[in-house]
């Protein structure tokens, strides 16, 4: 598989699935199960001892799948993570050696950002698409069109506390490229290990689309 840009990733569908796994036989079934929704794209977290292993496998489930790692919050994971397969990370934040780490394992990175003073620091280092993170709890919506007149040419990936219900909200906004959530995975049917209910909320979600804009 050819190496893809943040850019590329992003537009791939409008919702990155948020993922942290028990285990790695259910990170396998839910990897499928997104997949077999038409989900392309998935984050597969750190939070767990499950990731990285989680990783390799998910990868390895079909050609056009892209799996990036989640919670990057040391400059080493992105070594460890692009080690495991991963093909983009993600950060709740953004330091300077986080970038370089990044840069240096060939590991496309999504940032987060939160204040304008994050943005700028984003900026500086040639990012062009950032996470907003935590989302609805750092101002939501508001946020993001308050980030718009300073900050036109940045597209966001909102991502913390978006919901099926708001998600839409957020993809119409002309600064947002695609959201991340994690109702695509409800804990109740992954402990159920129902994975048709995870591929019933990966359909509806690959068919979320933002109002056309004009």
């Amino acid at each position: 598989m050819t190496a893809k840009t943040v850019s590329d990733i992003v537009r791939l569908g409008p919702v990155i699935p948020v993922l942290a796994f028990d285990s790695v036989e259910q990170g396998e079934h839910v990897s499928r199960a997104l997949h077999a929704g038409g989900v392309k794209v998935l984050e597969i977290t750190l939070r767990t001892a499950a990731g990285l292993e989680a990783i390799e496998r998910a990868s390895q489930l079909a050609e056009d799948i892209v799996v990036g790692v989640g919670t990057i919050t040391k400059p080493e994971h992105c070594a460890q993570a692009k080690k495991a397969g991963a093909q983009f990370g993600v950060s709740p934040g953004l330091t300077r050696d986080m970038h370089k780490a990044a840069q240096d394992a060939g590991l496309p990175l999504l940032p987060g950002v939160m204040t304008p003073t994050d943005i700028i620091a984003a900026l500086e280092l040639g990012y062009e698409i950032v996470k907003f993170f935590p989302a609805q709890q750092a101002g939501g919506l508001p946020m993001l069109q308050a980030f718009y007149g300073p900050f036109p040419t940045l597209k966001f990936c909102p991502t913390g506390g978006i919901t099926a219900e708001t998600a839409t909200h957020f993809l119409s906004q002309p600064n947002v490229v695609c959201v991340g959530g994690s109702w695509l995975t409800p804990k109740a049917a992954l402990a159920a290990q129902n994975w048709d209910e995870v591929t019933r909320l990966a359909r509806a979600a690959s068919q979320l689309a933002a109002p056309a804009h004009h």
